[in-house]
């Protein structure tokens, strides 16, 4: 249940948006024995799987902080990407050599996600406090004053030493600190969802599907006893705003296998445009960003969410370290230490979306002859494996 007792007058750290930056930010700062507070506009939290990717940098991040046992146990191990265009497969890529305790790809629902999170954040002694918006910030030399209401729209203020803005793409806490948020937007559209379905891909890989008419990925999903839950990610030139299993259907048997495709049950679904976005900064004086506040961009191997739970647990130590008395300027390490990852991975993963949505003959005939070529390469197939983990960002 969410946390209802009214909010202090004032916090050493307030976070904005408990979403798995922001829930791993808290755990990071109780772990630590500094005060916060960690509020959501929400009621309740995610129940839609949204993100299901959980790569092996992150987990490593997480082990640090207890959560990865738990988060393993509840999720599939994947151990390798494929890519194919309809029942050809152009090239293959393994991380079970990978060197880390963590040699797989984990598929763990972002309600699953967070859940697990939340649990250990409450095992800290920490909480959400849900509903809260806020509404603006007003910062001076040594303290940021935060107006905002509560779930009955009564107002309200509360005074922090420093910001974290969690709180998504479509920032407050960003756009009140006046930091600029860089970049632009595929046309194309995307069609989210999950399903049930028969499908003719072993359930230990993630398949991506190369056409004319756009990118597919096919995704296998926990599912306790039953083995047909799926992810299906797909461009589309304007999707409905919920796919229905028809559009699906469409898509797959259009771009898929060609094989033995059938949709049972679309458990959830939706559409949403990608964007490719980063934060001129990181910081601006006692505000600062973590997750899709700081950085967005294409699904395009599964980066976004865990770029975001590793921004949270760098910072997280970081503002402990200046409030037990250490130099401010330790603050700057963050964005000199983030941003330039966060900038590879827009642009990674934008090439891999462009790549990916090529739709002339030619152009198409000569990417997949490329990716076919290269991964052939052990080296080749070793590096995409260890950017695609990001062990680059150790």
């Amino acid at each position: 249940m969410p946390t209802i007792q009214p909010l202090p007058e004032s916090t050493n750290v307030l976070i904005v948006g408990a979403g798995p930056a922001g829930l791993t930010a808290a755990i990071t700062l109780a772990a630590a024995g500094v005060d916060f507070v960690l509020l959501d506009r929400l009621a309740e939290g995610a129940n839609t799987s949204r993100a299901a990717v959980v790569h092996a940098r992150t987990l490593e991040v997480l082990d640090e902080l207890g959560a990865t046992a738990d988060l393993v146990a509840r999720g599939l191990t994947v151990p390798r990407v494929t890519v194919h265009d309809r029942a050809s497969t152009i090239a293959t890529v393994d991380f079970d050599g990978l060197p880390t305790r963590y040699p797989f790809t984990l598929i763990t629902p972002q309600d699953v996600t967070e859940t697990v999170l939340l649990e250990h954040l409450r095992a800290a002694g920490g909480d959400v406090h849900r509903p809260y918006r806020v509404t603006e910030l007003a910062g001076t030399a040594d303290r940021v004053t935060v107006a905002y209401l509560d779930a009955s729209d009564t107002p309200g203020t509360l005074r922090a030493d420093y910001v974290i803005g969690a709180d998504g793409m479509h920032s407050l806490v960003r756009e009140q600190a006046g930091i600029a948020y860089i970049g632009g937007d595929y046309p194309e559209s995307f069609i989210l969802a999950d399903v049930r379905m028969t499908w003719p891909v072993a359930r230990r890989e993630v398949a991506l599907y190369l056409s004319p008419q756009g990118v597919s990925v096919v995704i296998p999903l926990p599912d306790g006893n039953r083995s047909n839950r799926y992810r299906v990610i797909a461009t589309v030139d304007e999707a409905a705003p919920e796919p229905t299993a028809r559009d699906i259907q469409t898509v797959l048997d259009a771009r898929g296998p060609g094989g033995p495709v059938q949709i049972t049950e679309v458990l959830w679904s939706s559409r949403f445009r990608v964007h490719h976005r980063l934060a001129e900064h990181y910081r601006a004086g006692r505000v600062l960003l973590v997750g899709d506040a700081a950085h967005v961009h294409s699904p395009a191997g599964g980066q976004g969410m865990n770029t975001g739970i590793q921004d949270a647990a760098a910072l997280g130590p970081l503002l402990a370290r200046v409030l037990a008395g250490e130099p401010e300027e330790l603050l700057d390490t963050y964005e000199a230490a983030r941003r330039p990852i966060a900038r590879d991975v827009v642009a990674l993963t934008d090439r891999i979306t462009r790549v990916a949505t090529l739709r002339s003959r030619p152009a198409r005939t000569a990417r997949n002859t490329a990716l076919s070529a290269l991964t052939r390469i052990p080296r080749i197939r070793h590096l995409m494996a260890y950017r695609l983990a990001e062990l680059d960002a150790r």
